[in-house]
């Protein structure tokens, strides 16, 4: 497949390509190492790789390759990728520590019952910041395939 051909930019391919592997991965690790096959896990956020540092680098990377790297496209692409690794290792990560605690604490209150909660809060939505490095080399493997 040449990149163009899905969606006619190649950046955008570059970027979907490198979030259908990341997402992929995530797959073949719960199987591999947790022996366990959730399908769901193809679209759901966490776990590793970081799929959306994949695909903001893969775009980035595209860009950079395809335009050059002193174009301003290049450098909004790197602040906005920055932007998006810094929210997926720091603010999502903090959002899903608090669901995991929210959620045992609910689980200790003895007034409550299951059924007044419909499900528990998501605990994984965020990333480490090894999870983001490695979903970022992705990224850029695969933008340097533009």
């Amino acid at each position: 497949m040449r990149f163009g051909m899905l969606t006619t930019n190649p950046i955008i391919d570059c970027g979907l390509l490198a979030w259908f592997l990341a997402q992929l991965i995530k797959v073949i690790l719960d199987v591999a190492l947790l022996r366990k096959w959730e399908p769901s896990r193809f679209v759901s956020s966490g776990g590793m790789p970081s799929s959306h540092s994949s695909l903001v680098v893969a775009c980035t990377t595209a860009i950079g390759k395809l335009y050059g790297v002193q174009e301003p496209l290049f450098a909004l692409s790197v602040i906005m990728s920055a932007i998006v690794m810094y929210d997926a290792c720091n603010v999502r990560r903090s959002a899903g520590d608090t669901a995991r605690l929210v959620n045992q604490l609910l689980a200790h209150v003895e007034k409550l019952t299951a059924e007044d909660f419909a499900e528990d809060l998501k605990e994984v939505m965020g990333h480490t910041p090894l999870q983001v490095l490695m979903g970022a080399l992705l990224g850029l493997g695969v933008g340097l395939l533009a």
